[in-house]
């Protein structure tokens, strides 16, 4: 019997940081647990780069997951921002590499298009979707965990679809040479 998959999905941030793990069985994925990290009463950016590193790590520690998908940041109209969350982002990253576990990153837009079908889709109808895939109720003073339970989330829906991009191009021959069982003569 296979092993249950466990993915931590992160929503970065040097603020709030928001984290989201589930688990992948033959069933499909279910929830395991969801948090932030609240980082504004520290002042420090240093610090919090730091806080974000220890407390992703003890998060792979915790759940041990196979993978670990991080958003990515997006351009905003303030380059500070985005320079902030690549920061945040390379600290969630560096946990991770440093412990042997492969890191994907997603857009957001691509993470809302893979939960919602909308790539502009709103945080509360993002966690309205992530409550009826997953059959859990989630609290909506967590939006920024709910986010990264849609990271995660994509990144199964990216590696369990057949048709994903393989190089950027949907190739069929390789999926009829995987999944030789699926093919009716």
């Amino acid at each position: 019997m296979q092993e249950d998959k466990i993915i931590l999905g992160i929503d970065p941030g040097t603020n709030i940081l928001g984290f989201g793990v589930i688990g992948i069985n033959s069933k499909g994925p279910y929830y395991i647990d969801m948090g932030v990290f609240d980082l504004r009463k520290i002042k420090d950016p240093f610090e919090k780069l730091a806080n974000i590193f220890s407390g992703v790590s003890e998060l792979l520690d915790e759940y041990k997951p196979v993978e670990l998908a991080v958003e990515s940041p997006f351009y905003g109209k303030n380059a500070q921002v985005v320079l902030k969350l690549g920061r945040a982002q390379g600290a969630a990253l560096t946990a991770a590499v440093m412990k042997g576990i492969p890191v994907a990153e997603y857009a957001p837009r691509k993470a809302k298009i893979a939960i919602c079908g909308n790539g502009a889709a709103s945080k509360e109808q993002v966690s309205m979707m992530i409550q009826k895939t997953l059959n859990v109720s989630l609290d909506p003073k967590y939006l920024d965990a709910t986010d990264a339970l849609a990271i995660a989330l994509c990144h199964h829906y990216q590696k369990s679809n057949p048709l994903a991009a393989i190089g950027g191009k949907s190739d069929w021959k390789k999926f009829l040479e995987d999944n030789p069982g699926r093919i009716k003569k």
